[in-house]
C-alpha cells in the first residue's frame, strides 16, 4: 500500500497549478521546510512570499493578496494560524469573505515530542466558531491532491487542517472532490463510525477487524466540516449507534458537529472518540494515540462498547 505525507500532495499540486496560473501564491511564516514548500520558492520566487515567524501578519498580508484579486495560499503550522492568528482569520479573512485558503499543517499530535506548544488539538473549535470558513481535513494524499484543485478555483474562504508524516492512501486513482459531501466507505448496519483526516484509516481498519466478528459497520469520511453533509449524519444514525473518531479535543470539533446535527434531527446513541479535555500526554503520534485509544483496536472497542 503507497504512503505519501499529506502536506507532499499539496505543495506538489500547488506547485504543478501554480506554473499555470499567476495569481497562486504560497505565503510561508518560516514555515516553508515543514510545509516543504521549498521547490515552490526556488522555482516561482514571484509567487512566493516569506513572512518570516509573524503569522498574524502573513494572515493579514494574505488577504491583502486576495483583496488584490490573488489566490494566496498561507501555510504553516496549524496551531500557529488557529489560536495566535484567530483576529485576524476572523476579521481580515472570514467577516471580508477575503479568498484565502489557510493551511494548517502538523495538525493534532504530529508535531509529536515538541509537545503542547505546537499541538493543534483545538484548532477545529475555533475555526468553527468562525462564520464564513470552509473546513476540510483530508483523509491522505490523493484526496488532498484533489482537494487543492477545488481550492485553486474556489472564491471561498477555507481552511485546511492536516497532519505531517506518511499515512497510507485511504483512495486510489482520480479522487472526485465534492465539498460538503462525506463519502461512504464501507456499508453495514450494525454501527456507523464517522471519521476525519487522518483519522480514516483507522477506521477502516477497526471495521475490517469488526466485520471479522460479525459485526458490520458503516465508516464515513467526513472530509469537510463546513459545508456539513447533514443527511450523511442522519444516514449513518440508522444504523442506531454513530462513533466519531478524530485526532482533536472531544469538545467542539467533529462529535461536537455530528451531535449537534443528531440533539437537534435524530436523537442517536453516540460515542465522541478524540483527545480527552485535558492537557495531552506528551509523545510521538502512535504513542499518544494509543494512549487515547485512537487506534483501530480502540475504535472497535468503542463500536462494542457502544453496542
Amino acid at each position: 500500500m503507497s504512503t505519501e505525507a499529506v502536506r507532499t500532495a499539496f505543495t506538489r499540486t500547488l506547485l504543478a497549478l501554480a506554473r499555470q496560473n499567476p495569481a497562486l501564491f504560497a505565503v510561508a511564516t518560516d514555515s516553508r521546510g515543514s510545509v516543504t514548500l521549498t521547490d515552490f520558492a526556488q522555482e516561482l520566487p514571484n509567487q512566493f512570499v516569506e513572512c518570516g515567524i509573524a503569522e498574524q501578519d502573513a494572515i493579514g498580508l494574505s488577504a491583502g493578496l486576495a483583496n488584490a484579486g490573488l489566490r494566496p495560499f498561507v501555510c504553516g503550522p496549524a496551531c500557529f494560524y488557529s489560536l495566535r492568528s484567530a483576529e485576524q482569520v476572523k476579521v481580515d479573512v472570514a467577516y471580508s469573505h477575503m479568498n484565502v485558503k489557510i493551511i494548517g499543517v502538523s495538525g493534532g499530535v504530529s508535531y509529536g515530542a515538541l509537545g503542547s506548544t505546537h499541538h493543534a488539538t483545538q484548532d477545529i473549535a475555533l475555526m468553527r466558531a468562525v462564520p464564513g470558513l470552509e473546513i476540510f481535513l483530508p483523509a491522505d494524499g490523493p484526496q488532498m491532491e484533489a482537494l487543492t484543485k477545488y481550492l485553486a478555483v474556489s472564491g471561498e474562504p477555507a481552511y485546511v487542517r492536516m497532519g505531517r508524516g506518511a499515512v497510507p492512501a485511504v483512495y486510489g486513482g482520480e479522487v472526485p472532490f465534492i465539498p460538503g459531501r462525506a463519502n461512504r466507505l464501507r456499508e453495514g448496519p450494525h454501527a456507523a463510525v464517522i471519521a476525519c483526516g487522518e483519522m480514516v484509516y483507522p477506521s477502516l481498519l477497526a471495521a475490517d477487524a469488526l466485520a471479522a466478528e460479525g459485526v458490520r459497520v458503516s465508516v464515513y469520511d467526513m472530509h469537510t466540516l463546513r459545508p456539513l453533509d447533514e443527511e450523511a449524519i442522519l444516514a449513518a444514525a440508522e444504523t442506531g449507534l454513530v462513533v466519531t473518531v478524530e485526532e482533536h479535543d472531544v469538545h467542539g470539533g467533529l462529535g461536537g458537529a455530528v451531535a449537534e446535527v443528531l440533539g437537534q434531527r435524530k436523537p442517536t446513541r453516540m460515542r465522541i472518540l478524540g483527545l480527552p479535555d485535558e492537557k495531552l500526554y506528551t509523545g510521538t503520534s502512535a504513542e499518544v494515540f494509543a494512549r487515547y485509544g485512537l487506534t483501530p483496536e480502540g475504535i472497535a472497542r468503542a463500536v462494542r462498547e457502544g453496542r
